[in-house]
């Protein structure tokens, strides 16, 4: 008895997670309740998609393929036993047709080359297209204001080492005033200090003039009649200057009234003297004055 040929079930791809319909198309097997033990035909369900792995490694959906006629039921044999067919060898799987990592990386790396060279080939050209910016309007204008900057910077720094001279000058001018000040004012407590020596002794000198010339004013004494003891005191007395021939003079007992005369004269010129004693009235006249000895 010849076994019926078995169609060789369609063998899905290997769908990667998240593609649409990844397991709502895989194609299941059966067997068949109609017939006898035999291994029932593979069927791909309707609407679905094949898919096939592109040379990059991506999986790509078909179209949709026609599912396969549906195999009848096999009649039994009356009179003799029948074998059970024996089940179909399951079709080898298609190898996917991916490209090897190895040859992924080498085509990676060589774009990255060929990038990074057009890169710097356009970095290149970029610079030198681009116009030098110190040949700018702003950038020469800028370059202007530091020079000026520059230029007002150093003569800011020149004033300041005159006026810092000037100062200088000036802090020591007044120093030296300053020290003639305290010189002066030293000279002038000095001097201050001899008027003030010199007003004591003055004052001195006065008092002891003063006390001479009192003194000699108790002793001197000119026309009248003076009591001896009383009026002025008992010693010799001479005239300051010379007499003339009218000077007369006369020595009394007190109290007598000119009647108990001791001794008179009438010079007639000269300077003569006298000597008075205590209890005893001197009367002179156009002699002039007469100083106690």
């Amino acid at each position: 008895m010849n076994t019926p040929e078995v169609p060789e079930p369609a063998v899905p791809t290997q769908a990667k997670a998240g593609d649409a319909g990844a397991t709502d198309n895989v194609p299941k097997q059966s067997l068949s309740s109609n017939a006898g033990p035999t291994l029932g035909t593979p069927t791909v369900p309707s609407g679905g998609s094949a898919r096939t792995i592109s040379a990059g490694g991506s999986v790509r959906a078909t179209a949709d393929a026609p599912a396969p006629p549906a195999r009848p039921p096999t009649a039994p044999v009356t009179g003799k036993r029948s074998k059970p067919a024996k089940p179909a060898k399951a079709a080898k799987p298609a190898k996917a047709t991916a490209t090897v990592p190895g040859k992924r990386r080498k085509g990676k790396v060589a774009a990255m080359v060929i990038a990074g060279v057009v890169l710097f080939g356009g970095g290149v050209w970029t610079g030198t297209a681009v116009t030098d910016p110190t040949t700018s309007d702003q950038y020469l204008a800028l370059a202007a204001t530091a020079k000026t900057a520059a230029a007002d910077r150093d003569r800011i720094a020149a004033d300041r080492t005159t006026v810092s001279g000037q100062l200088a000058g000036l802090q020591a001018d007044i120093t030296t005033r300053e020290a003639a000040a305290d010189a002066k004012a030293v000279a002038a407590d000095k001097h201050e200090a001899t008027v003030k020596a010199s007003e004591e002794a003055l004052k001195k000198r006065e008092a002891v003039v003063t006390g001479a010339e009192k003194t000699k004013a108790a002793n001197t004494v000119g026309d009248g009649t003076w009591v001896v003891g009383v009026d002025i005191a008992a010693g010799t007395y001479r005239t300051k200057a010379d007499v003339e021939s009218s000077c007369y003079w006369g020595i009394y007992a007190s109290g007598s009234n000119g009647d108990d005369i001791i001794n008179n004269d009438i010079p007639g010129g000269g300077r003569p003297s006298v000597v008075l004693s205590a209890g005893q009235d001197f009367k002179t006249a156009r002699c002039g004055s007469w100083e106690k000895q």
